[in-house]
């Protein structure tokens, strides 16, 4: 763990809104708080599930994204950015929050680990089909079964699709990477933290083969959404990807070619449903749900969870969005 940073007295007065600094100093493997325990900020929601499962009884975690916000959307404050620099460990996802991204490159911390950099990203567009199969992963462009993704559209700045947590092989790729960075900072639990990320693993594991048995039978393989998240899902599962709206999940800017688009994909592959999210506004899906004379529902990116959620937590909401994909897609 991290020597704890002299900062200023001003800064530390109004250091209560994420309750992660200290001025007790730490070293070797103590913890950066009182009572022992391994203080670490997680970005927004995926991250803070990781920490909390990986890390348990031995971590703090304070999430930079409170509940009900729109990660994409958050603003640091200096204080937060102060704040942020007395972790001992600092889990995130390069590309959802450039606020962050730009606090944690300045923050000095020296366990800091970036989720996006554990797993393998791809260019994803407002339509993203996971029919195209190859062989073998070899570095080439293509993911752990083989499937090819689609570039369109960029999401974010750099082209990526920052989404990995929505697969959970992906997510599981990550779990691992933050177990060894907590007992890179914390060497007393180290076999703890193993143990909890094996258990963690298995878990999501689990998960893939729910959604690969649930999904096996189905009358369509296409869903429409209002914002591109589910590009890696959609890949891992067989299944195309189809979004309103590719870049801002709120923009609301759709062109009538794109809608033209929508309605005939949706007569061709038997859409019956437009999914909209926990976190934004439901508007733009019940409009076009309304023009195809289809239903709307809910799939979650999981970017929060609020009392909207159909969950207490990842892999609960995550179940949720199954049986939503298998009712919309007429699995048995």
């Amino acid at each position: 763990m991290n020597v704890r940073r002299h900062i200023p007295t001003a800064v530390l007065a109004g250091a209560s809104v994420l309750g992660v600094l200290t001025l007790s100093a730490c070293s070797g493997s103590g913890g950066g708080k009182a009572d022992g325990k391994l203080n670490v900020t997680a970005s927004f929601y995926p991250m803070e599930f990781l920490a909390q499962e990986i890390g348990k009884d031995h971590v703090q975690v304070t999430d930079l994204t409170k509940p009900g916000t729109e990660p994409h959307d958050l603003e640091l404050s200096p204080r937060q950015t102060a704040e942020l620099g007395e972790s001992d460990a600092i889990v995130y996802l390069k590309g959802v929050q450039p606020a962050v991204d730009k606090a944690v490159q300045q923050s000095g911390v020296k366990h800091t680990v970036d989720a996006a950099s554990l797993t393998k990203l791809k260019k994803h567009g407002s339509e993203v089909d996971g029919h195209d199969h190859t062989t073998g992963d070899n570095g080439t462009g293509h993911d752990e079964h083989g499937h090819e993704g689609h570039e369109g559209h960029d999401h974010e700045g750099d082209g990526n699709d920052p989404h990995i947590w929505l697969d959970p092989v992906k997510l599981a790729q990550v779990a691992k990477g933050v177990g060894k960075t907590f007992a890179d900072a914390d060497p007393a639990h180290k076999a703890d933290y193993a143990r909890n990320t094996d258990d963690l693993v298995k878990k999501l594991t689990d998960l893939d083969k729910k959604f690969q048995d649930g999904l096996k039978n189905k009358k369509s393989d296409t869903f429409i959404t209002t914002h591109a998240a589910f590009g890696y899902l959609a890949e891992r599962y067989g299944l195309t990807e189809e979004a309103i709206n590719g870049i801002d999940p709120e923009s609301g800017d759709v062109s009538g070619s794109r809608m033209k688009e929508l309605q005939k994909l949706a007569k061709d592959h038997h859409v019956n449903t437009v999914f909209f999210e926990t976190l934004t506004s439901p508007a733009l899906a019940q409009t076009l749900a309304k023009d195809l004379g289809v239903k709307t529902d809910v799939l979650d990116p999981i970017e929060g969870i609020t009392e909207k959620s159909r969950g207490k937590d990842y892999v609960q909401v995550m179940e949720a969005n199954l049986a939503a994909l298998q009712k919309a897609l007429g699995a048995k």
